[in-house]
């Protein structure tokens, strides 16, 4: 507990002192932003070296005015967008990497989570309306050696000067991924005021179909803090609890702390079932995970930074802790 606290209290230093020296004014747009830039990296490195190891995603969500006609019209042909919602698009690009808990070793048990990679494209579409967002996705990649995982990982401890992994040797076969993801979030379900500052709860739901991924998950997010913006919490890679690529600019710095919960009944999950159209390493998954969240969210202009603490329940049957550990750290910047 006092090491995740003291994460989070430097986590809140750096971010604090970036958004202090950052020249905000060569990103200014006067005629209004284009879109959202967002950078997130979720590593285990701040507590351990196991299971969901590193991700990393870039996205760029367009602004409302900005997205494409096609995108208009798609979202109008789907009947659970609200029709007086601002519809924007959403492209991005990124790499997942799971290992076992004993990477030295260059057989690992059978027992422990398959060594797999994840390199993948996805494009989606944003309906908000004020009142509540909606998100659909869809994700196209490919699982295996053509990740280029192993190569990544093997890089990044060479040049940290870390033990380098020895059982990539073992990781799924090549397999092409889709994954179709959709989730509705709506924002200020509950919004007070308490000691001054604001608070609101925003409960979600949604699902993922897919040979990657498929899955129903619900849950909930409290935000309390300064000038709340509008936005739904940092942006996260799947799966996880929802946040936003875009959010609305405040003219002064604003802060918030966050907290949410979700629940997954997940039917699969590539990474711990094995590859489906081969033969591959796997192992016995379980049907309900949970996450717990929590982290801080700073907010100057057109720049936001988040830093995100994440605790996972177990999530196959002999994992050898009942949980995993690992942060998120997120910068969103408006062109």
């Amino acid at each position: 507990m006092e090491k995740t606290v003291r994460n989070l209290i430097n986590a809140v230093c750096l971010t604090s002192l970036l958004l202090t020296f950052i020249p905000l004014k060569i990103f200014a747009s006067d005629d209004g932003p284009n879109g959202t830039l967002s950078f997130v990296i979720e590593n285990d490195m701040f507590y351990s070296d196991r299971y969901y190891t590193n991700g990393v995603r870039a996205s760029w969500t367009t602004a409302a005015d900005k997205r494409p006609e096609w995108a208009y019209k798609a979202a109008r042909l789907l009947p659970f967008f609200p029709d007086n919602a601002s519809v924007r698009t959403n492209y991005a690009f990124g790499q997942n990497m799971y290992t076992p808990k004993e990477t030295e070793l260059k057989n690992p048990s059978t027992d422990d989570h398959p060594y797999a990679g994840w390199l993948y494209g996805s494009v989606g579409l944003i309906a908000e309306n004020g009142k509540q967002l909606d998100q659909i996705e869809f994700t196209l990649g490919i699982v295996g050696p053509a990740s280029m995982a192993e190569q990544t990982q093997k890089f990044v401890h060479k040049v940290r000067g870390l033990d380098i992994p020895q059982g990539w040797d073992t990781q799924l076969d090549n397999e092409p991924g889709f994954v179709l993801t959709y989730q509705r979030s709506w924002r200020s379900y509950v919004s007070r005021s308490f000691l001054g500052f604001e608070y609101d709860i925003t409960p979600h739901a949604g699902f993922a179909l897919g040979n990657v991924f498929t899955y129903a998950n619900t849950g909930a997010t409290l935000r309390y803090g300064k000038g709340l913006p509008v936005d739904y919490g940092p942006p996260r890679i799947q799966p996880s609890l929802p946040g936003s690529g875009f959010f609305i600019q405040q003219k002064n710095f604003s802060w918030y702390l966050f907290a949410g919960l979700e629940g997954r009944y997940v039917i699969r999950n590539i990474f711990l079932d094995g590859n489906t159209f081969s033969e591959s390493r796997s192992v016995d998954k379980e049907e309900f995970v949970g996450d717990l969240q929590m982290g801080v969210v700073l907010s100057k202009k057109n720049i936001r930074l988040a830093y995100t603490k994440v605790l996972r329940t177990r999530e196959f049957k002999r994992q050898s802790s009942d949980k995993q550990d690992f942060g998120a750290l997120s910068i969103s910047i408006q062109f």
